[in-house]
């Protein structure tokens, strides 16, 4: 179903009907009515047609060609019957998750929440239900499909509906003995907090994943550049800059290879935080160098997320602060 739900929440956003998103596609309105409703896997043709009418710049295309028939056959009969629950069958979810987090980067939350939250819920069923040597993985996959909705609706800025799933998100992957995912839970509650504007609850969430053990260097070199900027928006300057040496210390390890849980956790994404951290700390020159290179190093598909727009904004502001800095004394 995710592939449907998400085409027909892309064409809703956009306000064209499934029939004529049909005429301009030069497809049978019936058939593409059967793969929206989840009736039939698209075939690779019509996937990459839909993703270039809707814009996704392949991530749409990319979900369905994840779901061929066998695939979409075997996760049915898993959720119909939880005894069938096999290694495949947890791969073919992950899979589908992993292509739905990339379309956050070109759609934007909002088309992908309806979705999103009817996945989670049939394999929060799936789960209870499930038992045997596969329910651990399965308990991984469903624990990053709840994470997944709370990070859409905290984008989306639905801050309400997010805390809730992120809190139950945290205790699955406590379940699934995932320090990656916990991490992550606690790392998005550091990311409402930010929104809110709550510099004590933004230091207190990210040095929470900062300390979370197992935790992916990456993951940690991130935290603790945010935790320091929570720090030096409460004006502890000191320790916000001992955060950032620790975040300095991270660098090579953190370099590696990210989770796929966090793949945009990139040696160029991780200018981005340090760049906030700068901005906090007064220093705009380093902020501009880290923001600008951030953003300038994104892949093009998550260039124009809606989630760039926070570095976007911070960029600006430390340019006038630099623009500020510089000609003040010029001024006097």
């Amino acid at each position: 179903m995710s592939f449907g739900d998400n085409v027909r929440s892309a064409l809703q956003e956009r306000g064209v009907s499934i029939r004529a998103a049909a005429k301009a596609l030069n497809y049978d309105h019936a058939y593409l009515s059967r793969v929206i409703n989840g009736k039939q896997a698209p075939s690779r043709e019509l996937a990459h047609a839909i993703d270039k009418f809707v814009g996704a710049d392949g991530a749409l295309a990319a979900l369905g060609v994840r779901l061929d028939g066998d695939d979409v056959d075997r996760v049915r009969k898993v959720l119909q019957d939880a005894s069938r629950l096999d290694a495949q069958a947890v791969k073919s979810l992950a899979g589908v998750l992993a292509a739905e987090r990339r379309l956050d980067d070109t759609l934007g939350p909002c088309p992908l929440i309806p979705g999103a939250r009817g996945d989670a819920s049939s394999l929060r069923q799936l789960l209870r239900a499930a038992r045997g040597p596969h329910r651990l993985a399965l308990a991984d996959v469903v624990a990053e499909w709840v994470q997944f909705e709370g990070w859409l609706h905290a984008s989306a800025g639905n801050f309400g509906d997010a805390v809730p799933l992120l809190v139950e998100a945290l205790d699955l992957a406590d379940e699934a003995e995932s320090p990656t995912l916990a991490a992550q839970a606690l790392n998005f509650r550091g990311y409402i907090a930010r929104q809110q504007r709550r510099p004590m609850a933004v230091a207190r969430w990210f040095y929470a994943a900062y300390t979370t053990p197992g935790a992916h260097p990456a993951q940690r070199m991130g935290d603790a550049a945010q935790t320091a900027q929570g720090l030096a928006e409460l004006g502890r300057f000191t320790d916000a800059r001992r955060m950032l040496d620790e975040a300095a210390a991270l660098a090579d390890p953190a370099a590696d290879q990210p989770p796929g849980t966090a793949y945009w956790l990139t040696p160029t994404f991780q200018r981005l935080n340090l760049g906030l951290a700068h901005l906090g700390l007064g220093d705009h020159d380093t902020a501009v160098d880290h923001l600008a290179a951030g953003l300038d190093g994104l892949p093009d598909d998550q260039r124009n997320a809606e989630w760039t727009v926070e570095y976007k904004d911070a960029l600006n502001a430390a340019r006038a602060g630099h623009v500020e800095v510089h000609v003040r004394p010029d001024v006097v």
